[in-house]
């Protein structure tokens, strides 16, 4: 069992879309899980048509919606304030210093956050980076594990079939509440997954039939 599980994802609706699942397995197992979110989505694309917000406004409607989802998720919610989709201009080793300084004081026994490289946007691939290499400079005797995520297109032939496969079905009402939290993105985003126009009513077979299970690779520190 798990003593206490740091998720670290850039944006509001990471935490949703890519492990909302596990997250509540662990819940249900009575783990502690805390969410180091890197921005608040502030340059997200999508402001509706109609509008419902502007490039001000979006970053509080975000802001309440990850609120929202880690009380439908009972997670810790930590904000890391870095600005959205600049993350790869950032000086890494600081970002991993200040990732490093949460790490040191919660001291989980496992890390979850992107694959560098191997997750589409470039803010997904800089804070993975800056979190396995804040994980690494731990000490060894301390040090979690760490499951990365990979999504990009052809990710499997590069590296092989994930070794952490979650079944999530038991928590999938669970992930789409997450998921609806982030109502500013989720029909965009569920929309290009599933080329479906979603409503309430569908959105639970949808996400069933999409989102059965949530995979990882255990990230290997003596390859580095």
């Amino acid at each position: 069992m798990e003593k206490h599980v740091v998720v670290i994802f850039p944006h509001p609706d990471d935490e949703a879309f890519g492990a909302a699942g596990t997250i509540a397995k662990f819940r249900e197992e009575g783990v502690p899980v805390t969410y180091l979110c890197g921005t608040l989505g502030e340059m997200g694309r999508n402001m509706g048509n109609p509008t419902f917000a502007t490039r001000e406004s979006l970053p509080e409607i975000r802001k309440k919606e990850l609120q929202d989802a880690c009380k439908v998720m009972d997670v810790e919610l930590k904000m890391l304030g870095y600005r959205d989709k600049v993350l790869e201009f950032e000086d890494l080793s600081k970002v991993s210093e200040n990732l490093k300084s949460y790490l040191d004081d919660i001291q989980p026994s496992l890390v979850i956050t992107h694959y560098p490289e191997y997750a589409v946007h470039p803010d997904h691939n800089a804070l993975g980076a800056a979190a396995i290499d804040a994980v690494s400079k731990m000490d060894e005797s301390i040090r979690p594990t760490v499951w990365a995520q990979a999504f990009m297109r052809g990710y499997q032939e590069i590296l092989g079939k994930p070794d952490v496969v979650q079944d999530i079905r038991p928590f999938v009402k669970t992930k789409v509440k997450a998921i609806l939290c982030h109502a500013s993105q989720a029909q965009g985003v569920l929309g290009n997954v599933t080329g479906e126009q979603l409503t309430e009513e569908n959105m639970e077979a949808i996400a069933m039939e999409h989102f059965k299970e949530e995979t990882f690779y255990t990230w290997n520190f003596k390859s580095i």
